[in-house]
């Protein structure tokens, strides 16, 4: 008699949306090291060839709902000067650790780059170039941009100087759905700024949209994906809503993973129909655009040096970052500490976390099987001498589960899978990280 029994499995009966995992480990992982880490030391032996710049910029013009990210708003006057002579003190000093370094990639970020003033974007990027050798017109560069700051005079910086791809947070098409979301926008602010990106010819274009929020239905959620292809970017994110501690919105007793499976459901059948790929369970991209690595921190590309606070940098065996925090005071007081940081002060290290050799595999394996493309397991066994299913024994119930499927050499997620990407990741965490992550205090 055959069994029909249900499979019961928490990938299966929970929830799809645990966690975000566009990093490992997170940043919540990070405590002060006993003694700071001297980064001279930190990256003599590592390979400087090819390294990712990311330079942080933690000020927007208001704090959205759903925004658990280091950022601020702060409209006390020279705020953002004295922050940028902070930067050019840590990247100076950075640079003199770094020695002979060459960065073939760079991206900056927040926060929204372009809250600065033309001045101040065009100071940051004369640093770059200038300190650090890293000329957005040579490598490909990415800047992210808010509708209420992507003023002409900003945009036309940008592509005089070369940046690549811009991003910009849109979130929703609808007035509605914005405003309950914490993101009040006005449509006669957003078009006329995603007009001039488009207009101003960037190689890449991104627009992020979030679905999800309190009353969104999925008629008006597709129309916004629907207005977003209008426009003509060459990339597509579509971001599940989340509420994180601290932030302004909050949710009482209340699921709604049914309304974002199906409001993802319904955008990856669309955009996979009018000619986007899907490269994650958040990216897509229009079919035809070139192939574009440039905004994903991946683990095939340790070596990020980040800097400006709240910026997180890679090395081999060690992440580190100026400390953490979501709370407006608890942001505004390291940015306070940061800003009063003397030249040699940023030389060092302070907090972070060790990588170990099981957990640089592990970190391997997450943000490779998260991506479309998904994992060689010949790849996997040169680089760390070991069998993916034995050290990760639960790759078999992935597989068993038909989240994911062998193709030859590859190891990819199944679509069902995919739209699991957010419960996959954490349950393939260490137990190490997870006890950290936990432990973790906001503020």
């Amino acid at each position: 008699m055959p069994n029909t029994s249900k499979v019961t499995h928490p990938l299966l009966d929970g929830s799809p949306y645990q966690s975000y995992v566009y990093g490992y480990p997170h940043k919540t992982t990070y405590r002060p090291f006993e003694t700071p880490l001297p980064l001279r030391d930190l990256w003599q032996a590592e390979d400087r060839s090819s390294l990712f710049l990311y330079l942080h910029v933690p000020f927007c013009e208001m704090r959205c709902g759903f925004c658990n990210l280091f950022t601020t708003v702060d409209k006390r006057s020279n705020r953002t000067s004295d922050y940028l002579d902070a930067l050019e003190r840590h990247i100076r000093e950075v640079s003199d650790a770094l020695g002979q370094a060459v960065f073939a990639r760079m991206a900056i970020g927040g926060g929204t780059p372009t809250y600065l003033g033309v001045k101040d974007l065009e100071r940051l990027l004369d640093l770059a170039r200038d300190v650090l050798g890293a000329d957005c017109a040579a490598i490909p560069t990415s800047v992210e941009t808010s509708p209420g700051t992507a003023s002409p005079e900003k945009l036309s910086l940008l592509r005089e100087r070369g940046v690549s791809r811009v991003s910009i947070g849109v979130q929703s098409f609808s007035e509605e759905d914005a405003k309950r979301i914490g993101r009040p926008m006005r449509r006669e602010i957003l078009l006329p700024a995603l007009k001039r990106i488009r207009d101003l010819d960037f190689p890449s274009f991104n627009i992020d949209l979030i679905y999800g929020g309190e009353g969104q239905t999925p008629e008006r959620w597709l129309d916004s994906v629907k207005e977003a292809i209008d426009v003509g970017p060459q990339e597509i994110y579509i971001y599940p809503l989340y509420i994180r501690p601290l932030t302004t919105l909050g949710r009482r007793d209340r699921h709604w993973d049914d309304q974002r499976i199906q409001s993802y459901r319904l955008a990856r059948e669309y955009l996979q129909d009018v000619g986007y790929r899907q490269i994650s369970m958040r990216m897509f991209q229009r079919s035809g655009a070139a192939a574009s690595d440039e905004p994903h921190y991946c683990c095939q590309r340790d070596g990020m040096v980040g800097l400006g606070c709240g910026a997180r940098s890679y090395t081999d065996s060690v992440h580190y970052s100026t400390e953490y925090a979501v709370g407006r005071s608890g942001v505004q007081s390291i940015i306070d500490s940061y800003i009063a940081r003397t030249g040699s002060s940023f030389g060092f290290a302070d907090h972070g976390i060790r990588i170990d050799h099981h957990e640089k595999a592990r970190r391997y394996l997450l943000l490779s099987l998260l991506q479309s493309r998904g994992l060689k397991v010949s790849d996997f066994r040169k680089r760390f001498e070991c069998d993916i299913f034995d050290t990760f024994p639960k790759m078999r119930e992935l597989e068993e589960l038909q989240l994911m499927e062998r193709i030859g050499d590859c190891l990819r997620l199944t679509a069902a899978g995919i739209e699991r990407s957010d419960a996959i990741g954490p349950w393939l965490y260490s137990s190490r990280v997870i006890d950290r992550i936990e432990g973790y205090e906001w503020h």
